[in-house]
């Protein structure tokens, strides 16, 4: 009978212990009648997302080119990443929304040909959706963006592009988008030989990191909360490191690491806890 109490109590405390972890699903989808298709995504929500009734902030987290949107759960590791952080008090329980941008075509931005509107898909179709079938507070205070690589060239052009609804970005290893008007010339030519000047100068203003960050308006230089973070031996440090130095010479707040480290699911692994920390803090009073 004893031995029947011990084992009845070890399983009753042993069930805490097995709800503090959250949960990753990834193999949902939505239909698009911008990208005429079905848009798959992955999702994780914190551990006390089925016994709570409350709503949560909410991070968008984008995957880099030749993964989708079970990168960041597969090689990522965030389920035990984010379980983590909020479980040791770095993080506080949020969703993590994960779109795939890499089927039908590859990219999180507008084609310069108008016919894949993967940015317009995001903020009027995926975003709108995602947020109402899961209970995420709606406000810019509570969203935050990140991505490595092509996907941390996502989080820097659709945080300045919109900054009115993102409290932090966290652009990783990231993409910044052409670093001058020619290098964007002579990406785009290769698949639109006969692209005018002009199309090139709108494409370049809208998706180079250095060109949005040298027209960003004054009332605007605080608006997002910046975290970016790429490895001293990555191939894209140059754009990152030109990137730093732009905001600094226009005043813009920001936070810069540089640690050891190249393009790899090692280095963003530990890179993800930070993320996590810091748009954390704007998630609370900070």
């Amino acid at each position: 009978m004893k031995i029947i109490s011990t084992i009845a109590l070890a399983a009753m405390l042993a069930i805490p212990a097995l709800a503090q972890t959250g949960k990753v699903l990834d193999n949902l989808s939505l239909p698009s009648k911008l990208l005429k298709s079905e848009r798959r995504f992955a999702v994780y929500l914190p551990p006390d997302y089925a016994t709570s009734e409350r709503s949560y902030p909410v991070m968008y987290l984008l995957h880099g080119a030749g993964d989708d949107h079970t990168g960041w759960v597969q090689f990522g590791e965030v389920l035990h990443i984010a379980d983590k952080a909020i479980a040791e008090g770095k993080a506080t329980p949020m969703i993590i929304v994960m779109p795939d941008a890499n089927t039908g075509r590859r990219g999180y931005f507008n084609d310069v040909k108008g016919d894949w509107n993967y940015e317009d898909f995001f903020f009027t179709e995926l975003m709108p959706y995602v947020e109402k079938k899961f209970r995420i507070k709606g406000e810019k205070r509570f969203r935050a963006i990140a991505g490595l690589s092509m996907g941390g060239g996502g989080s820097f052009m659709y945080a300045l592009h919109h900054p009115e609804l993102f409290s932090s970005a966290c652009p990783l290893s990231a993409s910044t988008g052409p670093i001058t008007l020619d290098d964007a010339k002579k990406n785009l030519i290769r698949n639109n030989p006969n692209i005018a000047d002009s199309t090139v100068e709108r494409y370049y203003n809208r998706h180079s990191a250095l060109a949005l960050i040298s027209n960003i308006a004054e009332d605007q230089k605080k608006a997002v909360r910046w975290y970016i973070d790429c490895g001293d031996d990555d191939f894209l440090y140059e754009g990152n490191s030109l990137v730093h130095i732009a905001l600094r010479k226009k005043e813009v707040p920001h936070e810069f690491r540089v640690r050891e480290g190249g393009h790899t699911w090692t280095y963003w692994r530990e890179s993800l806890p930070e993320v996590l920390a810091f748009v954390s803090q704007a998630f609370h009073q900070y």
